[in-house]
């Protein structure tokens, strides 16, 4: 009966009756509101019936749901539930205006109806005030998009996300500000203006520190990395009063006082800010304050703490940070103690550890000594280099007590364990026995941290690989004391290809230059392969062109194959060139004068076990004819017509650890080399004083010493300090023929060699000086060369993207070297010198490309604009 009586009266609510109880009195007619219900005497009805109106893209059901009325449930008209429906409704920020009507009332049953207004939904949004690729940031971090609903919520986390964006840039005071536009293609829908307004850069222009007595405030700000503040730079502030001030501190015999004022005034005038910005950051404050708790552990002060930190606004914008800090006693070593070793004695231990009694407190050595010491040995190395993967070792300290604390260092062995499997991840075009062979961890072999390393060095200096990317991940299992390692590398491009047009010696010179560094001869002829070229197996095809109208003319060939057989590290490469360099006239032209050079060299390159395997050892042979008709000017004399002959024999060894080819952190490469001709005038009877040039040269011979050395080392948080050094020597077997007019040293400017390498000329880059003008004679125009030159080199240098497709770092540098004729012109100490700076960017296509400007201190004596300012550009490091 109650489920018919249920049906009567929502049919009679659909009709829109109105009904009347048996007390006479007229109910809510529908579509009445709730309101003229007397509060005062509430009344009890059940729930007949809900129902929603007023949306267009919502569920009705869930919205009931949403509600918690639901039909059956007793409510009281006034009551509780009604509001917190509405509440409920309103806290989903979807809709604009939410009302509870009473559509009928039928006796004690009362049918609701839900009036919504939906809020409007985004269409589309543009910004104002922002760069495009700003906009595109941004457009995927507030992650908006068309149908979402434009209620306060939306907007407040659109801002929130763009401040924080910003503010992570160092706008602080960004302002963004959302306006809304009907759409008037779609109804309900509108269009979203973000504007941006991101003012100016906050910077830190003061931090005050508070407490430290130990340290000094430089110190202490020293060792915030990120967190600096704003250069100062005020040459015109009066030194007037300084020198007043610092008169009377000497007369007064005061002169700490004195150098106290001079550090001061320096101090609040001088703040150069090159590599560092001065922008505040909030995460990176955080770090810094950690930092500044790591000095002071340096130091032995264990309890240092930062108190507090405290950011307040300056005017102008930027803002100040007052840091006060507790530094605490300062604490010593007294006692060391080493627990659960079994492998090495404590002696053995207390070596490599490299603290002893006594020393003050350092917890970052302690931590840098135990566990991993990239300028050198620890402990942790001691162990994992022999298969102690499982090692670990904790230092506790065991009692404190004054300034003295006794330190228990807790180890933990392990068993030794193998490597079980070995593989490369993400080689998706170099081909795995390239990668493989690379290895040096094997399945089999006793873990090792040091081969781990060495493994990733090996690949790094294969150039297929992005180098800050190579990451072993090493995955022990401690069960059956075995490890599986995978190298995880990121292929980059190796090919490079030379398109240039420039002007060089008074002509314009055109070079096509291509270079495959991961070539696959052995796919050459499949057609599949090419794509665009043959590759993955590592050998390396270079072609060069270069062209000069009909004058001059270059080109050259050469392959190497860096595993010769596939089994061993011996390399071989073989290369061809021919160089033609006239005035141009026919060649039937009696007039016609030119140099031809031919060439071909064979080669073949070891790798050393012997004294360690970063030891390297070359063997060259040099094939090469000059042909000269009517072209005089190599050697000043007779007619210049004649064929001569160069076949020398070369050897290099060498030693080559740099950390990685592109921008070198650490390691050192250092080569000696020999090349040398047969003595041809000590093995017959002739009398060369009385031979013309011709026939004195037509067997050329010679002997050539050569050193380089490039040492690398980081010296602090990613700057480099680079040392280079090169000598050479170029010698002779009889004095009645002296040093050969070919393969002389030409010292000075960018290095490149171009058509003017036409004798076999050996060209030596040196900044701050025009090319080849630190060269005997070279004032008079005889441009002779020279058979002795030395070359220093000293850069700082510091990288502003280590990015695999555009590497690029900035220098400075300091650079002297000589060339001299005979060693009766030789002096050591007579060097040109020279300052300056340059930026590097290597882009994978066409390989490091080199910007330089360097100051020549020295005078080139008949050349007034060979030294002073010079720029110079380089490819594949020519200058270096």
């Amino acid at each position: 009966m109650r489920n018919f009586r249920t049906l009567c009266v929502f049919l009679l609510w659909m009709t829109g009756m109105i009904i009347v109880t048996n007390d006479g009195m007229a109910q809510i007619p529908i579509g009445s509101d709730l309101s003229p219900f007397d509060y005062s005497r509430p009344k009890e009805y059940e729930i007949a019936g809900v129902k929603v109106s007023g949306i267009k893209y919502l569920d009705e059901n869930v919205i009931v749901m949403l509600s918690g009325l639901a039909v059956g449930d007793k409510i009281k008209v006034p009551g509780d539930k009604t509001t917190d429906a509405v509440r409920k409704l309103w806290d989903q920020g979807l809709f604009e205006d939410v009302a509870i009507t009473a559509d009928n009332i039928v006796g004690g049953l009362i049918f609701l109806n839900i009036e919504l207004k939906e809020r409007p939904r985004v269409s589309k949004f543009s910004f104002d005030g922002l760069s495009k690729s700003e906009a595109d940031e941004i457009r995927n971090k507030i992650n908006l998009s068309r149908g979402d609903v434009a209620n306060d919520h939306l907007f407040v986390k659109t801002k929130t996300i763009i401040k924080k964006f910003f503010a992570e840039k160092g706008y602080l005071n960004t302002e963004v500000e959302i306006t809304q536009t009907p759409d008037t293609t779609r109804d309900n829908y509108v269009n979203l203006n973000i504007s941006v307004k991101k003012n100016s850069k906050v910077r830190i222009e003061e931090i005050i520190i508070e407490g430290n007595h130990e340290l000094s405030a430089d110190q202490v700000k020293a060792a915030m990395k990120d967190t600096k503040e704003k250069g100062i730079f005020n040459p015109l502030n009066p030194i007037g009063p300084l020198v007043v001030d610092m008169v009377k501190d000497v007369v007064t015999l005061k002169p700490f006082s004195a150098v106290k004022r001079v550090e001061n005034y320096f101090t609040s005038n001088f703040r150069l800010r090159i590599f560092k910005s001065s922008k505040f950051l909030e995460p990176k404050l955080e770090d810094d304050l950690d930092n500044i708790v790591k000095k002071y552990n340096s130091k032995g002060y264990r309890d240092a703490r930062v108190v507090s930190d405290s950011l307040y606004h300056l005017p102008g914008g930027n803002v100040g940070i007052k840091l006060k800090i507790s530094e605490g006693h300062k604490y010593y070593y007294r006692k060391i103690e080493w627990v659960g070793n079994t492998k090495y004695e404590e002696q053995t231990l207390n070596s490599v550890l490299g603290i002893k009694p006594g020393d003050v407190y350092n917890r970052e050595l302690l931590e840098t000594n135990l566990s991993y010491n990239p300028n050198g040995f620890d402990v942790s190395s001691l162990y994992m280099d022999d298969g102690y993967l499982f090692f670990h070792a904790d230092p506790v300290e065991v009692l404190v007590e004054n300034d003295s604390i006794d330190l228990q260092i807790r180890i933990r062995e392990g068993k030794q364990a193998r490597l079980s499997n070995v593989g490369v991840k993400g080689n998706t075009k170099t081909n795995d026995h390239v990668v493989i062979r690379e290895l040096r961890t094997r399945p089999g072999q006793m873990f090792s941290r040091d081969l781990v390393i060495r493994t990733t060095r090996e690949l790094a200096n294969l150039k297929y690989f992005n180098a800050e990317t190579i990451n072993p991940d090493v995955k022990p299992n401690m069960a059956d004391g075995t490890v599986d390692i995978d190298y995880n590398v990121e292929e980059t491009s190796a090919d490079q290809i030379e398109l240039s047009g420039g002007w060089g010696y008074g002509r314009v010179i055109g070079t096509l230059g291509l270079s495959f560094n991961n070539f696959s001869a052995r796919n050459f002829f499949k057609k599949e392969a090419w794509r665009p070229i043959p590759s993955g197996d590592g050998q390396k095809l270079a072609i060069r062109f270069q062209t000069y109208g009909k004058g001059y003319m270059n080109y050259s060939a050469s392959f190497t194959e860096p595993w010769l057989g596939g089994k061993k590290p011996t390399s071989l490469t073989v290369s061809i060139f021919h160089s033609l360099y006239s005035n141009g006239l026919a060649k039937s032209d009696t007039n016609r004068a030119a140099f031809t050079i031919n060439g071909l060299t064979f080669g073949i390159g070891k790798r050393l076990r012997v004294p360690d395997d970063y030891f390297t050892l070359y063997h060259g042979l040099n094939l090469m004819r000059y042909m000269l008709n009517n072209y005089s000017s190599i050697f000043q004399v007779g007619t210049g017509t004649g064929i001569f002959n160069v076949y020398s024999y070369n050897l290099v060894f060498g030693r080559n650890s740099i950390s990685q080819p592109i921008y070198p952190r650490s390691g050192s490469d250092v080569s000696l080399s020999l090349e040398a001709t047969l003595p041809y005038s000590l093995m017959n009877n002739k009398d060369y004083t009385k031979l013309d040039e011709n026939e004195k040269y037509k067997m050329v011979e010679y002997y050539k010493w050569k050193f380089s050395g490039s040492f690398y080392a980081e010296v602090f948080n990613k700057f480099v300090l680079s040392t280079r050094m090169k000598f050479g020597y170029l010698g002779y077997y009889n004095g009645d023929i002296g040093i050969t007019p070919f393969q002389r040293f030409y010292l000075g400017g960018d290095g490149l060699s171009g058509y003017n390498n036409l004798d076999g000329r050996e060209i030596i880059g040196m900044r701050g000086y025009a090319n080849e003008t630190i060269t005997p004679f070279y004032y008079s125009n005889r441009n002779i060369g020279g058979n002795i030159f030395s070359k220093y080199t000293l850069e700082l240098r510091y990288p502003f993207s280590l990015n695999p497709s555009a590497t690029i770092y900035g220098l400075a540098f300091l650079e002297a070297g000589n060339s001299w004729l005979g060693f009766d012109t030789f002096r050591p100490f007579d060097v040109k010198k020279a300052a300056g700076l340059g930026v590097r960017v290597f882009l994978p296509m066409f390989g490091i490309l080199g910007l330089d400007w360097g100051y020549g201190f020295d005078q080139i004596p008949g050349l007034k604009d060979a030294n002073g300012s010079q720029f110079h550009f380089s490819i594949n490091q020519s200058i270096d």
